[in-house]
């Protein structure tokens, strides 16, 4: 778990990096570098930190809480291992609940600047994560069925012994549902546009406006996190292989952290290819998008539940 867990913080960066990278040079730009985020990083942590007046102890504890269970989810998550020590807590109900907590302490900070921008972004997000959480929930349970248990890390391992579930329709299905939800759950395009500063389409940027310094320095890695352990989360529930279990070695554990570092790395570069290819939707198509995700999570709960039945 500490394996995975500093593998995950040192990486995350590193993997917004590198997304940046890929959009630039298909675009016919050189780019900053794949290390760009962590020396952004370095230099908002030198920067005066300033509080805008008449915020409360909610825009100042949510950078903690966000970084906080960001964190706890890349323990949780089987990204190297299935055998984390979290493992009997770690099931699909508390990733998503520790989504909606960190999702929930940001729109409350954007709110307590008591700013137009503050509350306009904070209004979109809330609006985003009632559509995505329960998306997590319906694909994550259709994926489930077939084990009969919610653990994360029990799905990856029975998906590893019996590799035909990914080709299952249930498994295609919840697949595109939850390629949708990370897509809306990480502000990347056509959702959000993480590039942008333009009132009428920034979601995340709009609440983070007023934050500065080590506080904006700590929410940029956080996104970043939750960014790769959702990558990874989704890698390792249909392209399992490569990860270690309980009886693994040390060996088998570097195997498992070259394996999810690989898988991300294809993920995140295929995601930034075509995001050069999408246009941002217009804010009232979102809950149209998210809606058909949800909608394909339904399909994938009954299609499993149609497979599993007996004859």
């Amino acid at each position: 778990m500490v394996l995975q867990v500093a593998a995950t913080a040192a990486g995350a960066p590193l993997v917004v990096g590198g997304m940046r990278q890929v959009r630039a040079r298909l675009e016919g730009r050189a780019g900053a570098g794949w290390a760009q985020p962590w020396r952004d990083l370095r230099k908002q942590l030198g920067k005066q930190r300033i509080d805008p007046a008449g915020t409360t102890v909610v825009f100042a504890a949510a950078p903690f809480l966000l970084a906080g269970t960001s964190l706890l989810i890349a323990a949780i998550v089987p990204a190297v291992t299935t055998a984390s020590p979290l493992d009997p807590v770690g099931d699909l109900f508390a990733v998503v609940g520790l989504l909606l907590v960190g999702t929930v302490a940001l729109t409350l900070a954007g709110i307590d600047t008591g700013t137009a921008f503050g509350g306009m972004g904070a209004s979109r997000e809330v609006t985003i994560a009632a559509l995505v959480e329960p998306t997590v929930l319906v694909a994550g349970f259709a994926l489930s069925v077939p084990v009969h248990s919610s653990n994360l890390g029990e799905i990856v391992a029975a998906t590893v012994g019996d590799p035909g579930r990914v080709a299952s329709p249930a498994a295609m299905l919840a697949f595109a549902a939850l390629a949708v939800v990370v897509v809306a759950e990480t502000g990347r395009l056509p959702v959000d546009n993480p590039a942008t500063h333009l009132e009428l389409t920034m979601v995340h940027e709009a609440m983070i406006l007023e934050y500065t310094g080590p506080r904006l320095a700590l929410i940029e890695w956080a996104a970043a996190v939750r960014l790769t352990v959702l990558l990874a989360l989704l890698a390792n529930l249909f392209v399992p292989w490569g990860v270690a279990d309980a009886g693994s070695g040390t060996v088998g554990l570097l195997v498992g952290l070259l394996a999810v570092a690989g898988k991300v790395l294809v993920f995140a570069v295929v995601l930034a290819g075509v995001e050069v290819f999408l246009a941002k939707l217009r804010l009232f198509r979102v809950p149209e998008l998210l809606a058909g995700s949800f909608l394909l999570g339904l399909l994938a709960v009954t299609t499993s539940y149609f497979l599993a039945a007996p004859g």
